[in-house]
């Protein structure tokens, strides 16, 4: 299964994002630091095929991981320290293992100190004895809403909880069930760091995406429960076309966090008259009779965006078992029209490329990916058609925002792994 990407690379100071070698990384460790990598981690970022906001609002959604992602080499060293530098980044942060506390100005190792402090946190077994260097490379674009911080804070997850409770991930990774249950606790660290060090109050989708990937499968996950269940993504002759706006994404501008509020206002509302958790716990029919509850009505909008897109995604998944593709296709597109009209996260530049993508002969269905206010489309596209695609939605979109699109092909890959 294969992904065609559409996307800018987005590199601070001009670094590209693009694939190494496990032996050019670990070059590269040796270069950065003198010495040689003692280990390497790797967690992929993700695409959600449908399924958009529903997952802090309680519902499902239906991500799939990527083959490419974020690295990390690391060597313990005598000094007590935390040493932080990326392939990406100019910063380089210097931090003692006794002073983990959120950095100012935004830096971007809030998202690994973040994940370090929570892990000691939630599991009192959990010592960090031991200063570190450590490396991280990405080749997700950052910005274009395909989680290049769930994959830092799920590869970093992923290696200090071995570096800080020794054995027992071993142990709690034996068998099916366990290594399920300890993918679920990377994602969930992952989240509370976004929550807690980056400020974004998000669902648990990117991370859950990222640690409990599998290659050629897509994830129906209930963020409530988080029960889920890998289905098989057999798309003959037809392509997954992710394409990228160049506008990127700031989840943290607070137009999110807005969103979040917003639900928790309707959830309050409906609650007089019928008492629920989330929205996600309405069906279209019950919605059609608490609705007059919501007296807020943004709250209202929002609401209506969350029961449709749970009840979509429940059909497109479905659909999509029963290789009923095109059906699949036009439920993407009510998804967008739905995160345009209700949720209004799209904006200009992601409703440029959605509304050329639908001219297309041998587009199936296409819609905005993501947290939006930027990022990325996805689209079902046919083989046959993939060349006049990228032709007329580039043109389209040029004209309509002076930006232009590229492309890059992906698989459908695993979750988070120690490579070496």
């Amino acid at each position: 299964m294969y992904i065609c990407i559409f996307f800018c690379i987005f590199a601070p100071n001009n670094k590209n994002y693009l694939p190494m070698t496990t032996q050019e990384l670990n070059q590269a460790f040796e270069q950065v630091y003198g010495r040689k990598t003692e280990k390497m981690f790797f967690a992929p970022g993700r695409v959600n095929l449908i399924g958009e906001h529903t997952d802090y609002n309680g519902g499902c959604v239906f991500p799939c991981a990527l083959n490419f992602g974020a690295w990390l080499l690391l060597a313990k060293n005598a000094d007590k320290v935390l040493r932080f530098r990326s392939l990406n980044m100019d910063e380089v942060y210097e931090i003692a293992i006794n002073a983990i506390k959120p950095q100012p100005n935004r830096a971007w190792c809030n998202y690994a100190l973040g994940c370090i402090d929570i892990i000691a946190r939630r599991h009192p077994e959990a010592k960090l004895e031991s200063g570190y260097d450590i490396l991280y490379y990405g080749n997700v674009p950052a910005g274009a809403g395909l989680s290049s911080s769930a994959a830092m804070e799920v590869v970093t997850a992923r290696a200090f909880t071995e570096e800080m409770m020794k054995g027992l991930v071993d142990e709690w990774m034996s068998g099916l069930e366990g290594d399920k249950a300890y993918r679920t606790e990377l994602a969930l660290i992952g989240q509370a760091c976004e929550h807690e060090y980056a400020g974004v109050m998000c669902g648990v989708m990117d991370q859950f995406a990222s640690a409990q990937g599998k290659k050629d499968h897509a994830i129906y996950l209930n963020c409530d429960t988080l029960e889920f269940e890998h289905v098989p993504v057999k798309l003959n002759g037809i392509k997954v076309v992710i394409t990228n706006t160049h506008s990127p994404h700031h989840l943290d501008s607070g137009a999110y966090n807005d969103r979040v509020r917003q639900c928790q206002t309707a959830v309050e509302q409906i609650s007089r008259v019928k008492p629920i958790k989330f929205l996600a716990e309405l069906s279209p029919e019950d919605w059609a009779e608490v609705e007059i509850a919501i007296t807020d009505p943004i709250a209202k909008k929002r609401a209506r965006h969350v029961v449709g897109e749970v009840a979509r995604t429940a059909e497109a998944v479905e659909a999509l078992k029963q290789g009923k593709i095109e059906l699949f296709g036009k439920l993407m597109t009510a998804s967008h029209v739905s995160l345009r009209d209700d949720y209004e996260v799209t904006g200009k530049e992601l409703d440029s490329l959605a509304q050329a993508a639908w001219q297309v002969d041998g587009v199936l269905g296409s819609r905005m990916t993501g947290g939006g206010f930027g990022g990325c489309t996805v689209s079902l596209v046919r083989d046959e058609a993939i060349e006049n695609f990228k032709a007329f939605v580039g043109a389209e979109y040029e004209k309509a925002t002076g930006l232009k699109a590229d492309f890059y092909v992906a698989e459908i890959g695993d979750g988070v792994a120690r490579l070496a």
